[in-house]
């Protein structure tokens, strides 16, 4: 687990749906503490007040737990259990609106990235809003250099960097790729977005629906921006590994 890095727990009705959730966002949140509290203590479908328990206390580093839960008694035994924790650690612990799969594997893209418990929860709340507005066009130029402060972003006249890539992955921008693009987004100070979408957001990027040859507009308004802008579309150009 990352030393003082936020950690999520997963509870299920279901040991498998629990432990199949743990095992998706490891793909993308290998540092993470993420653990799994599914089904009762005999095995059976419900949830276990001791396993929430248990979990809870192994997710936390001190930096908080984000707890999803899938159904309304899962909440109700997520929220019992933190009644009987310490103050400390109730103090750090939050139980997240949110659905439980896109919800947290936002949650744990976040950690990864080392965002504090409340960024944590946006991100996984995120996964039940509205995303922002995307572009349409998947086609477009081949790779540009940076461009001028006469380029648009979003709509409007920016004196910020963009760049136009193309994406080379065969399987597109999947769970893992998207995942690296939001975490080193997240590194940076300044608001860089992909399609006129938050590039720290890996729901909104995920549903971009992005497959090989579409064409990616990495921009941000923010003049400092270019060391941003430049990372990410060499991370795109580069096939995110995969390539």
């Amino acid at each position: 687990m990352g030393e003082g890095s936020v950690g999520v727990v997963f509870v299920s009705h279901s040991s498998k749906i629990a432990e199949g959730l743990v095992e998706l966002a490891r793909q993308m949140a290998a540092s993470v503490a993420l653990v799994a509290a599914g089904g009762t203590d005999d095995g059976r479908i419900g949830t276990s007040f001791d396993r929430v328990m248990s979990a809870i206390d192994e997710a936390d580093s001190g930096a908080g737990v984000a707890v999803l839960c899938d159904l309304g008694s899962a909440i109700l035994t997520a929220e019992t259990a933190l009644d009987f924790l310490d103050d400390e650690l109730r103090a750090r612990v939050t139980i997240v609106d949110a659905p439980l799969v896109e919800g947290g594997v936002a949650a744990a893209v976040a950690a990864e990235s080392g965002e504090p418990l409340d960024d944590v929860v946006r991100a996984a709340q995120s996964a039940g809003g509205a995303r922002e507005p995307e572009r349409a066009d998947a086609a477009g130029p081949e790779p540009a250099a940076t461009a001028t402060a006469t380029e648009k972003v979003g709509g409007e006249a920016s004196a910020g960097p963009v760049r136009t890539v193309t994406l080379v992955n065969d399987d597109g921008l999947h769970a893992r790729p998207a995942a690296e693009l939001v975490k080193l987004a997240s590194t940076f100070d300044q608001r860089v977005t992909v399609n006129g979408t938050d590039a720290r957001s890996l729901l909104a990027i995920m549903s971009l629906g992005l497959t090989k040859g579409a064409s990616l507009e990495i921009a941000s308004e923010d003049p400092a921006a270019s060391n941003a802008v430049d990372a990410i579309a060499e991370l795109v150009e580069s096939g995110f590994g995969e390539s």
